[in-house]
């Protein structure tokens, strides 16, 4: 049975979490799976922002799992974890879950599946701190796979300068392993078939997809070294791959975009505009100071904000999809960029729906989202101006590989297969117009073209 995947926790990630609470939690207690220690402290920070109920003196574990250490670095330095696990009471799962559901934040089906074996195979190793970032109780002796065995490691006890493993300095060295080289050497075990050392370049050509600059099938090996077209079908000059940020879901592009704009602007009460389902406006609500909703996306509720404008009230950003899901709704995108010029706020579209063949809303937005597994088949956030600066500093990669080399393999028929679907969807629309039956809300083939340059 299929099942949207933001509504239900896939099968393979709470296998994942039972395991790591088997090993390391209570009865009484659950955990959480995210890509990164960074997303794990925002975790940690929601539960205790949203819940009253927490208790002063709760403390939530996070548990990082790490590759074996590489010996050819000092002991100490830093490892970066390729899952990081949030531990807390089973009272707070209903928090747990809101902050999954609405950020976007959680690990990949395939992610989940790949590290519990890796994680079982004693290829993955814990690191564990609690909330306040103290080390937690050293666990005991570790020894990696079989494989890549040659001598025992040892971990330092709390009060020694670092958690980390520690290695015998006669013990021949083994090769640097990254996140993306673990996860290599899980498909070579498990025997997937996926040549992961190509996970970068398959990014590479995700991006320059997204950009314009790459509508043909290309040799993985030399994505690097395709040209630009000397026309973008973007319309924005200068842009390319490198304003193109990937996000491992949807709803993690806008949640990020949401909390980049924040570290950028301040905090800002945002507008949420012509949004039919409420998870955009949970993000602007739970993670800022608010959200002005507007159902709508009506001229009249752009009348209502330009008049909220003009008496001082100060917005972030106004959030809004081109056109809307499901009544293919258009905003009015001139008029809007018009209003965010003269009162400095930011202009974020999801361009999901109409995708970036059919429409070219860049030049009207800061900030353009795509749920890349729509139509594309992922995210995306693309940035331009001096916010290019503040994105830099503040994305994390989180995209798993293994996520990544599928994605451009679907991808690669995307412009044939998208003239497919317009011819579909051109049929269904006109079958519809002439049935008795039919009284399609609106004719977004013509209206788009009011509210933008297509």
């Amino acid at each position: 049975m299929g099942m949207f995947r933001r509504f239900f926790v896939d099968r393979s990630i709470t296998s994942f979490a039972a395991t790591l609470v088997e090993k390391y939690a209570t009865p009484d207690e659950w955990a959480t799976l995210l890509p990164s220690h960074a997303i794990a402290m925002r975790f940690v920070s929601f539960c205790h922002d949203q819940s009253r109920s927490l208790e002063p003196n709760t403390v939530l574990k996070i548990i990082d799992l790490v590759p074996c250490a590489d010996p050819t670095k000092e002991a100490g330095a830093p490892v970066d974890p390729v899952i990081s696990a949030v531990v807390y009471p089973r009272r707070y799962s209903a928090i747990a879950k809101s902050f999954w559901q609405h950020s976007g934040e959680g690990i990949s089906s395939r992610r989940a599946e790949l590290c519990h074996q890796a994680f079982i195979d004693n290829f993955l190793m814990p690191s564990f701190k609690d909330d306040n970032g103290r080390n937690g109780a050293p666990f005991g002796p570790f020894k990696g796979p079989r494989r890549y065995q040659k001598g025992t490691v040892t971990i330092a006890t709390e009060r020694e300068p670092s958690s980390e493993p520690v290695w015998d300095a006669s013990v021949p060295r083994e090769p640097n392993r990254n996140t993306d080289e673990c996860a290599q050497f899980v498909e070579e075990r498990y025997g997937r078939n996926l040549d992961l050392s190509l996970a970068r370049n398959a990014k590479l050509a995700i991006r320059k997809r997204i950009a314009g600059g790459l509508t043909a099938d290309v040799d993985l090996k030399t994505t690097a070294e395709v040209a630009y077209p000397s026309i973008s079908i973007r319309q924005v000059p200068g842009f390319s791959e490198d304003d193109v940020y990937l996000y491992p879901s949807g709803m993690s592009s806008i949640f990020n975009t949401h909390r980049i704009m924040m570290a950028f602007k301040g905090k800002l009460k945002s507008v949420c505009f012509g949004f039919v389902f409420t998870k955009p406006a949970s993000i602007l609500e739970k993670w800022g100071p608010g959200c002005q909703f507007y159902g709508n996306g009506s001229d009249e509720d752009l009348n209502d904000l330009e008049r909220r404008c003009a008496r001082g009230e100060k917005f972030l950003a106004l959030f809004c999809e081109f056109p809307g899901n499901p009544l293919l709704k258009c905003p009015d995108l001139r008029r809007i960029r018009a209003l965010a010029d003269r009162f400095d706020f930011a202009v974020i579209v999801d361009e999901t729906i109409g995708n970036f063949l059919n429409i070219h809303v860049l030049p009207h937005a800061d900030v353009v989202v795509s749920s890349l597994t729509k139509v594309f088949s992922g995210d995306s956030n693309v940035m331009g101006g001096s916010l290019k600066n503040t994105m830099d500093l503040e994305y994390e990669d989180n995209y798993w590989a293994e996520d990544a080399l599928f994605m451009e393999r679907n991808s690669r028929d995307f412009v044939g297969r998208i003239a497919r679907i317009n011819r579909n969807a051109e049929a269904i629309c006109n079958c519809l117009k002439a049935s008795k039956f039919g009284e399609p809300t609106s004719d977004t083939s013509l209206k788009a073209t009011e509210f933008i340059d297509s």
